[in-house]
């Protein structure tokens, strides 16, 4: 089984990587058995559909990099010792999660849940090959170009009440309270993305995941930003079925977005 898949560029390349790492659905043979069979056939916290959306990316001389496992194997955008993203009372499943969003048990019984051995295994088996490749794309277009960014791509249900009350915003750029990222690709990315329709919050409620945090180091020319954004922008109310309409015009904003942000990178 293929843990990523990686889309090149087709046009001449530019020093922007983006990543999908919630967008994957497969289980591994080994342990695929372990989850209730309902929940596995849904897996509810799955950005669905989300590399579609920047399906445009090799067009523009950007590599894309797509998770194919499900994040209930291992969430590749928590910290690796599950140390907690935010502290503000909120639900925040775990590397290795053992429920849904909503605080639902995810595996048969709690025998089956992954112990600390079964951990570590899916941190090196899964988790630490991605990071690896994405380091490895970072390194390549830092050595080209002397700078790189990395756009790590989500989102979410409008609605998940253990992490807020109230119905999420359209858009979320995340950079860990601009830390992550250089201030011009900051503004620029802000400008772009509410030059649509679509409401625009800036590190609230999501400031960015670990991987925002763990390769985002400006100080070093590597630059990391977050996107989270509602899925009905791209879907159906019911958040199953991708509709086409809907994400026409969140693509239409994105490339608009990622283009300006080639343009930054080529003056900052």
């Amino acid at each position: 089984m293929d843990l990523f898949t990686i889309k090149e560029p087709t046009a001449p390349v530019v020093p922007i990587v983006i990543s999908v790492p919630h967008s994957g659905t497969q289980f591994p043979s080994e342990i695929k058995k372990h989850y209730k069979k309902r929940m596995r056939n849904f897996v509810d916290d799955t950005d669905w559909y989300v590399h579609r959306l920047y399906n445009f990316a090799p067009k523009l001389g950007i590599t894309l990099i797509k998770a194919n496992l499900s994040r209930w194997v291992i969430d590749l955008n928590r910290d690796p010792e599950s140390v907690p993203l935010y502290n503000d009372g909120r639900l925040i499943t775990t590397c290795t999660p053992t429920t849904d969003f909503f605080g639902n048990d995810i595996y048969k019984s709690k025998a089956l849940e992954p112990d600390t051995a079964e951990k570590e295994r899916r941190l090196e088996t899964y988790y630490w090959p991605y990071y690896r490749k994405i380091e490895a794309l970072l390194a390549a277009r830092k050595e080209q170009f002397g700078k790189v960014l990395l756009w790590d791509a989500h989102s979410i249900r409008h609605r998940v009440s253990t992490i807020q009350e109230a119905v999420f915003p359209d858009m979320i750029l995340g950079n860990n309270d601009e830390k992550t990222a250089h201030p011009e690709l900051i503004s620029t990315a802000l400008e772009n993305l509410r030059s649509g329709t679509f409401g625009v919050n800036h590190n609230a409620p999501f400031k960015g995941g670990h991987i925002t945090r763990y390769f985002g180091k400006p100080e070093n020319n590597v630059h990391a930003l977050q996107l989270e954004m509602n899925k009905i922008l791209y879907m159906d109310d019911n958040e199953i079925t991708y509709n086409k309409e809907r994400a026409a015009q969140v693509k239409a904003v994105l490339q608009k977005t990622i283009k300006g942000l080639i343009d930054t990178m080529n003056s900052i």
